[in-house]
């Protein structure tokens, strides 16, 4: 994804939580350490999520009615519970779409300039001595 890590601040992980979560369950039915292998691959390791933000999301996203679950298993393996969107949790993620492409979108606009394509480089503030 870039150079070094990046350290994304707790205020824009917690955001971003419910609708990648909710894309990745779009995508099909999954588990938790298996949307956390997804999140960290789609961001290139950029994203460490952890259980605890995982699992507590999931449940809040399950009483909202967005995602239900079950418990399975496959032979030789231990019992998983696999989480699927619902009707209303893609009624969600279209919300949640919108509403990041309009953030998005916004921000592409200022970091870029209307008009004025010049990269956005930090600059020393200059003293008005």
């Amino acid at each position: 994804m870039g150079g070094g890590h990046v350290k994304v601040a707790k205020d824009l992980v917690a955001a971003s939580a419910t609708p990648m979560v909710l894309g990745i369950l779009a995508e099909g039915e999954s588990y938790g350490y298996a949307i956390l292998r997804r999140i960290a691959e789609l961001s290139g390791g950029e994203l460490d999520w952890t259980e605890g933000l995982l699992y507590p999301l999931l449940h809040r996203l399950e009483r909202l009615g967005h995602v239900t679950s079950s418990w399975q298993s496959a032979t030789g393996e231990r019992r998983r519970k696999y989480y699927r969107i619902t009707a209303t949790g893609l009624a969600e993620l279209a919300e949640q779409r919108r509403q990041w492409d309009t953030v998005v979108e916004t921000l592409k606009e200022i970091w870029l300039g209307l008009g004025d394509r010049r990269p956005l480089i930090a600059t020393p503030q200059e003293s008005g001595a």
